[in-house]
C-alpha cells in the first residue's frame, strides 16, 4: 500500500533559512581574518559540501539555457559584493545596526520588480518606505553617538543590502527554471572564483589562521549558507521574492539577541527606536505594495 508523502512546506523552509542566516553576523565577528578571506572560505567550503549533490544532478547542467548561465553568474557577482561590503561593516558598527541595514533589500526588490519587470505596485506603500528611511536616519544618529566609524559601517551594511537585494531579484528570475543544486553551485562557485582573485589582488593571506577561524569558516558554510541562503534560494521557486525578503527581516532581531549574551552588545534607545521604525516601515511597505 502506497503512502502519500506530504509536500515540503515552503514557509517552514523559509523560516529555517532565516534562522540560519541570522547566525552569520555573529560568526563573522568571531573571526580574525579579513572580510574577503572569510567570505572566500565560507563559499569554498560550501561548494565542496554541495559538490556531491551537483555530481548527482549533473545532467541538469546540460539543460540550462545561455541566459540562465549569465543570470547565475550575475547572481554570484552580487553575492560577492554583498559579502565583502557586509562583512567589512561588521568591523565598524554594531551587529544589530549592521544586520538591520543589510536587510533594507525588500525596498529594492519590490521597487525594481515594479520598474524593471512591471510587477504590480500600489502607491499607498510609498509613505511606509519614507518611514523606513526616517528610521535609518534615527538609527544612524544613535550610532553617531558611539563614534563616527559606526556611520561608515552603516553605509557599508546598506550597500551590502542593495547587493543582496539584486541577488534575490536575479534568483527569483532563474530559480523556476534551474534546480537548487545547480543554481547554488553556479552562484556560489562564481562568487568563490571572484573572491579568490580579489584576495590575490589585495594580497590577503590564505593561510596562517588560528583553529578558531577555520571552525568559524566551516560553521559559516554549514549554518548560514547551506541551511540559510540555500534554503532561501529554494523557497524562491515557490514564494514571491518580496515574501522571501520580508521574512528575512527576522534576521536582525535574532542576530541582535545572539549578540547580547555573546558579544555583550546591548542596543541603545535610539538604536531600538530607529530599528523598530525601519522594520515597521519595510514590513508595511511590502504589505501595502
Amino acid at each position: 500500500m502506497k503512502t502519500k508523502i506530504k509536500a515540503i512546506n515552503p514557509r517552514l523552509v523559509l523560516a529555517l533559512g532565516v534562522a540560519g542566516v541570522s547566525c552569520s553576523a555573529l560568526l563573522v565577528r568571531l573571526t580574525t581574518a579579513a572580510p574577503a578571506i572569510t567570505a572566500f572560505y565560507r563559499l569554498l567550503i560550501t561548494c565542496l559540501l554541495l559538490a556531491p549533490l551537483g555530481i548527482k544532478n549533473r545532467a541538469e547542467f546540460r539543460h540550462i539555457q545561455g541566459r540562465d548561465w549569465l543570470l547565475c553568474g550575475l547572481g554570484g557577482v552580487f553575492l560577492s559584493f554583498h559579502f565583502v561590503l557586509w562583512f567589512t561593516s561588521l568591523g565598524w558598527t554594531s551587529v544589530s545596526s549592521s544586520a538591520l541595514l543589510v536587510n533594507i533589500h525588500p525596498l529594492l526588490v519590490v521597487t525594481l520588480g515594479w520598474v524593471v519587470f512591471g510587477e504590480k505596485f500600489r502607491s499607498a506603500a510609498l509613505p511606509w518606505a519614507g518611514l523606513a528611511l526616517v528610521g535609518m536616519v534615527v538609527l544612524g544618529w544613535g550610532d553617531l553617538q558611539l563614534g563616527r566609524t559606526a556611520i561608515t559601517g552603516n553605509f557599508l551594511a546598506a550597500a551590502g543590502g542593495i547587493m543582496i537585494g539584486c541577488y534575490y531579484l536575479v534568483g527569483s528570475r532563474v530559480r523556476p527554471r534551474v534546480g537548487i543544486a545547480c543554481y547554488s553551485l553556479l552562484v556560489y562557485g562564481t562568487s568563490t572564483v571572484l573572491l579568490f582573485f580579489y584576495n590575490l589582488a589585495v594580497a590577503n593571506s590564505f593561510t596562517s589562521y588560528p583553529a578558531s577561524d577555520w571552525l568559524s569558516f566551516a560553521a559559516l558554510a554549514v549554518i548560514p549558507t547551506i541551511f540559510g541562503h540555500t534554503l532561501l534560494n529554494w523557497s524562491l521557486k515557490y514564494l514571491p521574492a518580496g515574501a522571501v525578503s520580508i521574512s528575512v527581516l527576522g534576521e536582525p532581531v535574532l542576530a541582535t539577541l545572539l549578540a547580547i549574551p555573546i558579544l555583550a552588545e546591548i542596543p541603545g534607545p535610539l538604536q531600538l527606536v530607529g530599528g523598530g521604525l525601519v522594520m515597521a516601515g519595510i514590513a508595511m511597505f511590502l504589505r501595502r505594495s
